[in-house]
């Protein structure tokens, strides 16, 4: 099959944020867009709906300048509306200089919604996209509700096309939205081979929405059938149940269909965690390709596969997307999940040993425990009825204080290869006063540099009460080497603490 290239565009910024609960700050704005366009390079960003608010108009004047600077001010776009010249003026006003006019795709919409005649408003769309070009703008033409109207009403959307055309209108493309997620990809071959048919010299998007959990699905259907751009949201966000995921389609784009875009994927997963943390909206751990589990391998079955001949690998290597296989320690994992850990880690077992090794870790995952890969050194020690090395860093005492219109304390006291150093700190939180304490000691007393907090998560088991254990995982960086400690506690600041002296421990041991 003949590669043929698609056009991303991307409209989190626009789309996704109409996912109930998210709004994102102007600075936030601009930092998603820089990534989308300078990292991740999509083709074209949709970045706001014209006339929202004060700070939309900043947050698009912004990016809109950014773009100017680095000469992509044609890859940054606007939703306006019918609505005489107030949206065009809008975005002329932010600096924009390609408006995305969102006309009537259905009979429905325009009759009952607008009120009007489909001549009338064709003769409103003319006018607008005129007074558009005379500042110098491009003009994409949005078809809202287009799926309705090609089902219920197909001769409005040719009559509304047609005139369009006929008086030379300047549309750069037109945009073919599923606005409802009615469609599935039978149907939506179906009417896109119909307007291609009709239309062949046109540039046709196609907008995805997944209320029936086939956005990606019917994306493929019209790239198959002669789109030449697709609309996404970073982690699939947008209104109800979102849109077509970006990383998804890319990768189906490049595997299942061997599409050309623009895509660079080792940065899908950074944009990901970047739109995760200013939206709040968490990523499902099994969503593909940026899930925290989908190059995580469990059954023993499947590590052992892989060890052979990767037999249980696929096209989306982890490495595509700036990540790494992992094989998980639990009540399935096997020996052979355990020789992978124990392989990464640098550890050599007998077969004898690693047979019980697997046998503990099973009786922990029965029980439900945590294991994680940093757990094995001390498990194989425990297993084998080797003495434990006992903890080079340990936590002797130490008090947290919080108190209204104070910042909130540490003192601590702690042994560190059997000398022990005491130090109080203040910070913007408990355990932030605890770090910096531990900081000052690592400086003054040792001379060296604490590892820096990479990341931070807290997660609570479902049920709600009261007593609910908090589990703490904490990500550290420590001169280039990450490593990610848990902590499991009914307080929040002790499961950090706890992580905390685990990774400690972890490298000290490797000094």
């Amino acid at each position: 099959m003949e590669s043929r290239y698609i056009e991303i565009m991307d409209c989190t910024l626009r789309d996704g944020e109409q996912t109930s609960g998210v709004s994102f700050l102007p600075h936030e704005k601009l930092m998603i867009g820089r990534m989308l366009l300078s990292e991740v390079n999509v083709d074209r960003i949709e970045v706001a709906s014209a006339g929202v608010s004060e700070g939309e108009h900043d947050a698009v004047e912004m990016i809109c300048r950014y773009a100017r600077q680095n000469d992509m001010l044609e890859r940054v776009e606007v939703l306006g509306f019918v609505d005489g010249h107030k949206s065009v003026d809008w975005i002329n006003s932010c600096g924009g200089k390609v408006i995305n006019l969102l006309a009537k795709g259905s009979l429905k919409h325009c009759r009952h919604q607008l009120q009007k005649t489909p001549d009338e408003h064709i003769a409103d769309i003319k006018e607008t996209v005129s007074y558009a070009n005379s500042l110098g703008m491009t003009v994409n033409l949005y078809l809202e509700d287009w799926s309705n109207g090609m089902s219920d009403s197909p001769e409005y959307v040719y009559h509304l096309l047609d005139s369009l055309f006929a008086s030379d209108t300047h549309i750069r493309r037109v945009m073919l939205p599923d606005t409802l997620g009615i469609v599935h990809p039978l149907q939506c071959v179906e009417f896109f081979r119909k307007m291609m048919k009709r239309y062949p010299d046109t540039h046709f998007d196609f907008h995805a929405h997944n209320d029936y959990d086939l956005a990606v699905s019917n994306s493929l259907a019209a790239v198959l059938s002669g789109a030449k751009g697709l609309h996404v949201t970073v982690n699939g966000l947008g209104e109800r149940c979102g849109n077509a995921p970006l990383a998804s389609v890319q990768a189906i784009l490049k595997d299942k269909f061997n599409a050309k875009t623009g895509i660079n994927e080792s940065k899908l997963n950074d944009i990901s965690r970047l739109v995760e943390g200013y939206s709040g909206i968490a990523v499902a751990p099994n969503q593909p390709i940026v899930g925290e589990n989908v190059f995580t391998q469990v059954a023993g079955v499947h590590a052992d596969g892989d060890h052979k001949n990767n037999l249980y690998q696929n096209a989306l290597r982890p490495e595509r997307f700036g990540r790494k296989r992992e094989y998980a320690l639990g009540k399935t994992s096997g020996r052979a999940n355990i020789a992978k850990n124990l392989e990464e880690l640098g550890l050599q077992l007998t077969p004898e040993q690693q047979q019980r090794v697997t046998k503990r870790i099973t009786e922990l995952g029965d029980r439900k425990e945590i294991v994680t890969q940093e757990d094995l050194p001390y498990i194989v020690s425990d297993v084998l009825k080797h003495d434990a090395p006992e903890d080079k860093v340990k936590l002797l005492s130490y008090v947290v204080s919080t108190a209204y219109g104070l910042k909130p304390g540490a003192n601590i006291k702690v042994e560190i290869n059997g000398q022990q150093y005491e130090a109080s700190a203040t910070g913007d939180g408990q355990y932030d006063a605890f770090v910096k304490s531990l900081s000052y000691i690592y400086k003054k007393y040792l001379g060296r540099t604490f590892p820096i907090l990479a990341n931070y998560q807290v997660s609570i088991p479902p049920g709600g009460r009261t007593d609910a254990l908090v589990q703490t995982v904490i990500t550290w960086n420590n001169n280039g080497k990450l490593i990610r400690t848990r902590g499991l506690d009914a307080d929040q600041t002790d499961a950090a603490i706890k992580a905390t002296f685990k990774m400690l421990n972890i490298f000290e041991e490797q000094q």
